[in-house]
């Protein structure tokens, strides 16, 4: 089987290859975030949808900026994997003691953080 050459694109002098977002997804094991819904008539997102996904990418920022993975951050929070990532495809609404069970997660994943970073500091 011949594979295709990747395209490749040069800005500001570096290369980058251009790979589709499904590939992306597989090889990185992580989904880029969710897009926004369709805006209805009157030029409006529809609510509780894009209340999912501004609340999904709140979380998956989160998640990537403490290093954590998707496994990590459900282990922490008390909930099943499957749990956060529909919540993180912004394709469910979780109920209020699921969205606290995750922020208390990331909250102590980030003070567990500085405690590492001030014991490598002193």
């Amino acid at each position: 089987m011949k594979t295709k050459a990747p395209e490749m694109l040069t800005l500001k002098g570096r290369p980058y290859v251009l790979v589709p977002q499904r590939d992306y997804e597989r090889l990185t094991g992580e989904p880029l975030e969710p897009a926004m819904p369709q805006l209805d008539a009157q030029g409006n997102y529809p609510a509780l949808e894009a209340m999912r996904v501004l609340l999904a990418r709140d979380i998956i920022r989160d998640r990537r900026k403490l290093g954590l993975n998707q496994r990590e951050l459900a282990k922490r929070a008390g909930i099943r994997v499957e749990t956060l990532c529909r919540i993180e495809t912004g394709k469910h609404t979780p109920s209020v003691p699921v969205i606290d069970k995750i922020d208390r997660a990331l909250k102590a994943a980030e003070a567990d953080q500085g405690k590492r970073t001030r014991k490598r500091v002193e």
